[in-house]
C-alpha cells in the first residue's frame, strides 16, 4: 500500500510513485505530516510518497518531522518530476486573485510573485469546487494540468509555471536495519555531540572528514534533550565507510541516526543555488 500526505499534491505524487516504480493509481490519504509518519511506522507494508526538497538539500521541516518520529523510518528511493502547474480561469481575460493549495504555493511562489499574480492560499484539501467557488467569475486557478475543471482554459503567462524547478518525492518506509549498498548512495545522517562544548562540533566534523566523506548540506537544530543537534547530508561510497564512521560515533558517545539512504550521486538538477555578495576587504571604518 502507498499513501501521501494530506498537504502533499495527488497528481504529482502520484506521478512520482509511477516514475519510481513504487505503485500506480490512486494513493491513500494519511493525514498531516507528523500523522502520514507515525501511520507508516505502525502499519506493516505501508509507504509514503513524501516531497524532500532535494536529495542533497532536505526541506528543514522533513528533516525535523523524521528526527522526531519513529526510529524505523527511512527514506529508501529519491525520483524528480516535472511539474504539472498551470495558471486558468474561466476566460482568457481572467486576472483575479490566484487560489492556490500549499504544494501549489511552495513550488509556484517565486513565478507567481515575478508574474505579479495575487494568490490567495487554500489548503490543499478543499475541493476543486470549493476553489471554484472562492474565486469567482473573474478569479483564477493555479492547479495540476490534469485537473483543469470543465469550462476553465490556461490564461497567457501560464507557461512560465513550466519555469518551476523539477519536483523531488521520496519513498519513505520503516527498516529495522540498514540495507548494505556497494554503489554509491545519499545519505542524510542526524548526529548530536555528547557535550555541547566550544570545538564539540569541530570534533565531530573532524571525525566524519577522516573518513573521507565531504558534506553537502549542515544544519543545526536545538534539541530539547540538551544540546545541538545536526542535520547533514551527504554522498556515500559504500555501507562500509558509512558503518565506519556510526562505529566511530557510537565509540565516541556522539548520537546518531540515519534519515535516507538514496541510491545514487548525482541528483541533477542539483538544488537551489545563489550567489552571494559577500563583504568588502575592509568593513570597519578607521
Amino acid at each position: 500500500m502507498l499513501g501521501k500526505s494530506a498537504r502533499e499534491s495527488g497528481p504529482h505524487a502520484r506521478l512520482a510513485a509511477a516514475t519510481g516504480g513504487w505503485g500506480e493509481g490512486d494513493l491513500l490519504d494519511l493525514g498531516s505530516t507528523t500523522a502520514t509518519l507515525a501511520t507508516i511506522a505502525n502499519i506493516a507494508n505501508l509507504a509514503a510518497v513524501v516531497h524532500i526538497g532535494h536529495p542533497a538539500q532536505p526541506t528543514p521541516e522533513l528533516e525535523r518531522s523524521l528526527l522526531s518520529g519513529d526510529r524505523s523510518l527511512l527514506l529508501t528511493q529519491a525520483v524528480a518530476v516535472s511539474p504539472e502547474w498551470a495558471w486558468v480561469g474561466r476566460t482568457a481575460e481572467a486576472s483575479g486573485t490566484a487560489i492556490v493549495d500549499e504544494a501549489g504555493m511552495r513550488d509556484c511562489r517565486h513565478v507567481l510573485r515575478a508574474m505579479g499574480v495575487s494568490p490567495h492560499l487554500v489548503p490543499t484539501t478543499t475541493t476543486l469546487t470549493e476553489r471554484i467557488a472562492l474565486a469567482g467569475e473573474h478569479g483564477t486557478l493555479v492547479v495540476e494540468r490534469s485537473i483543469i475543471p470543465a469550462g476553465f482554459q490556461e490564461l497567457p503567462g501560464s507557461a512560465r509555471l513550466g519555469q518551476v524547478p523539477l519536483i523531488w518525492y521520496g519513498l519513505l518506509q520503516t527498516h529495522e536495519t540498514l540495507t548494505r549498498f556497494e554503489r554509491p548512495a545519499q545519505i542524510w545522517l542526524a548526529f548530536g555531540p555528547r557535550d555541547d562544548h566550544r570545538g564539540s562540533l569541530q570534533e565531530t566534523l573532524g571525525v566524519i572528514a577522516a573518513t573521507g566523506i565531504d558534506l553537502q548540506h549542515l544544519r543545526s537544530q536545538r534539541s530539547q534533550a540538551g544540546p545541538h543537534v545536526f542535520l547533514t547530508s551527504f554522498t556515500c561510497v559504500s555501507s562500509d565507510v558509512l558503518e565506519s564512521l556510526l562505529t566511530e560515533f557510537t565509540a565516541r558517545g556522539v548520537e546518531h541516526r540515519v534519515l535516507a539512504v538514496l541510491t545514487g550521486q548525482e541528483f541533477l538538477p542539483g538544488p537551489d543555488a545563489l550567489t552571494p555578495v559577500w563583504a568588502a576587504a575592509e568593513v570597519f571604518a578607521r
